[in-house]
């Protein structure tokens, strides 16, 4: 059995989650998606949606098998319960993958990190797009 994991903040749920996560399930047998902690981002705004309500959606989509909230405070931690055989970036994560490949060798873990490059391109398949809609929304 291949086990996949896909990782993300998954705010404000759109087609673009959905699709990456699609691609992710495409490569294993299993696909097991870790919710980043509220506390664990730093590289955009914190989510508007909480995090527990982030997990609640992500489960209930067709291609995830189950889905967990990461560790608050060492984010790896979960890859190592978890032991992945591949582990999926979207295509605008920020993760770099060789340092990600660099610390989880030195933790013995030696998954295939595979970016998955799709997008959808609909107009609101970004969670910055769908905030500048409202915002314009409101404004107008």
């Amino acid at each position: 059995m291949t086990r996949v994991v896909a990782t993300g903040t998954f705010d404000l749920l759109h087609p673009g989650h959905v699709l990456y996560l699609e691609r992710s399930k495409e490569l294993g047998d299993e696909l097991v998606v870790i919710v980043a902690r509220d506390v664990n981002v730093r590289h955009k705004p914190k989510p508007f949606v909480p995090e527990e309500q982030r997990l609640r959606m992500i489960e209930s989509l067709k291609a995830v098998d189950w889905a967990v909230l990461g560790e608050e405070k060492d984010i790896f931690r979960t890859i190592e319960h978890l032991r992945p055989d591949i582990i999926t970036l979207g295509f605008d994560q920020h993760f770099d993958p060789s340092h990600l490949e660099a610390e989880l060798s030195r933790r013995n873990l030696h998954p295939r990190i595979v970016r998955i490059e799709d997008q959808d391109l609909c107009e609101l398949c970004s969670s910055r797009r769908i905030v500048a809609k409202i915002l314009a929304r409101a404004q107008g």
